[in-house]
C-alpha cells in the first residue's frame, strides 16, 4: 500500500512538471478557493492529479489517508443558496450593521467566500454596504418580504380590528404566526406609555413561553407539541412547566382565548407582565395567525378584555377569507 501512495505521488509530480513546468502540489490560497472547490490543486485537503480526470482518488496532502478538511470551511457540497441565507440570517437586530469579519464568523464561512457572497447580496439589493465597509440588510428583502401572504396580506386583513384594540387598551397589541416550532412576530401597534417587549417585528417568539405561542400551538400539528415539548420533561421544573402550558393549550382549544400572568423577561419594567391572546382561525379549522394584548403587571379585569379580544380574532378571521 505504502509503495503504491509513493508511486502515486511521483506520478502527480512528473505529470505537473510536464504540464507546468512546477510542482502543483502545494497548497491553495483562498483566491484558488470558488465555492469549496480548488482549481486543479486542492480540494478540502486532499490532492487530486489534474493528469487524469478520470480518476476520482485522493490522496491526502500529509501523506495520510485520514486527513482531516480544513476548519472553517463549508461543508462540502453545501449549495450556495444555502450560505447566502445564513449570511443574511446573521442579522439579529433591526438596523444593525456587521463588518465583514463578524458576517463571517456568525455565517461559519471563509472570509473570502463571505466576500464574494456578500458583494453578490450587495449587486441584487439584499444587502447594502456602507462607507465604512460595513453590511446591513437590503430594501429589496422589505419589497419583497411585503408580498408574503401570512405576512403583508394578514396585516392588512388584521390592522383595522388591531387599531380598535390599541385605541381602548392604549397596549401593545401583537399579530404573529406559526414558523416550524416558534411564532414570528409579523405587526405591533405600541404606544409611547406600554410596557417595553421582548420580541421585535419579524421577531421569533417561542410557542410554550408566551400567549401568542400558546394560542397558535393550541392549534398546531402533533409533531410540533412533541418538538416543542418533548416526549418527556428532563427535571420536575420542566414537567411542571409542560402541565401548566398544556393546560392553557386546553383552555384555548375550549374558550377560543387564554390569558396568563408572568414573570417580566427584560429587567426594565414591572416585575410581572400579562398577555392575553387568541387564535386566528380559518374555514378548515386550523389558525391562521394568533392575535394579543400585552399589559403589565397581573390583570384584574380581564373577561372584559377576553371578550374584546375574541371578538377581534373572529373579525380577523372573517376578513382573512374574504380577502
Amino acid at each position: 500500500m505504502l509503495a503504491r501512495l509513493d508511486h502515486d505521488r511521483a506520478h502527480t509530480v512528473v505529470c505537473q512538471l510536464g504540464s507546468r513546468g512546477k510542482a502543483g502540489g502545494t497548497a491553495a490560497d483562498d483566491d484558488d478557493i470558488v465555492d469549496g472547490v480548488t482549481r486543479g490543486r486542492r480540494d478540502h485537503g486532499l490532492y487530486v492529479s489534474p493528469c487524469d480526470r478520470r480518476h476520482t482518488t485522493a490522496i491526502p496532502m500529509s501523506g495520510t489517508l485520514d486527513a482531516q478538511p480544513r476548519s472553517g470551511r463549508p461543508a462540502e457540497g453545501e449549495p450556495l443558496l444555502a450560505r447566502a441565507f445564513r449570511m443574511l440570517g446573521a442579522f439579529r437586530a433591526p438596523g444593525e450593521a456587521l463588518s465583514l469579519s463578524a458576517l463571517a464568523t456568525r455565517a461559519r464561512l471563509p472570509k473570502s467566500s463571505a466576500l464574494r457572497i456578500a458583494s453578490q447580496l450587495v449587486e441584487l439589493g439584499a444587502l447594502e454596504r456602507h462607507a465604512d465597509g460595513r453590511f446591513v440588510v437590503g430594501l429589496h428583502l422589505l419589497e419583497l418580504a411585503t408580498m408574503a401572504p401570512r405576512g403583508h396580506g394578514l396585516r392588512s386583513a388584521a390592522l383595522p380590528f388591531m387599531e380598535d384594540l390599541h385605541r381602548v387598551t392604549d397596549e401593545h397589541v401583537q399579530l404573529a404566526v406559526r414558523e416550524g416550532s416558534e411564532a414570528v412576530l409579523v405587526e405591533r401597534l405600541s404606544s409611547r406609555g406600554a410596557v417595553a417587549v421582548a420580541h421585535r417585528v419579524g421577531g421569533r417568539i417561542p410557542l410554550d413561553q408566551t400567549g401568542v405561542g400558546i394560542a397558535l400551538l393550541a392549534h398546531a400539528p402533533d409533531g410540533v407539541l412533541v418538538d416543542v415539548l418533548g416526549e418527556s420533561a428532563a427535571d420536575a421544573e420542566a414537567a411542571r412547566h409542560h402541565r401548566r402550558v398544556r393546560q392553557l393549550i386546553a383552555v384555548v382549544r375550549r374558550e377560543g382565548v387564554v390569558a396568563l400572568t408572568g414573570p417580566n423577561p427584560l429587567r426594565s419594567g414591572p416585575r410581572q407582565i400579562t398577555t392575553i391572546a387568541a387564535p386566528v382561525m380559518d374555514g378548515r379549522g386550523e389558525a391562521l395567525a394568533a392575535i394579543s394584548i400585552v399589559l403589565p403587571g397581573s390583570v384584574t379585569s380581564k373577561n372584559s378584555l377576553r371578550v374584546a379580544l375574541r371578538a377581534a380574532s373572529l373579525g380577523i378571521s372573517r376578513a382573512a377569507m374574504l380577502s
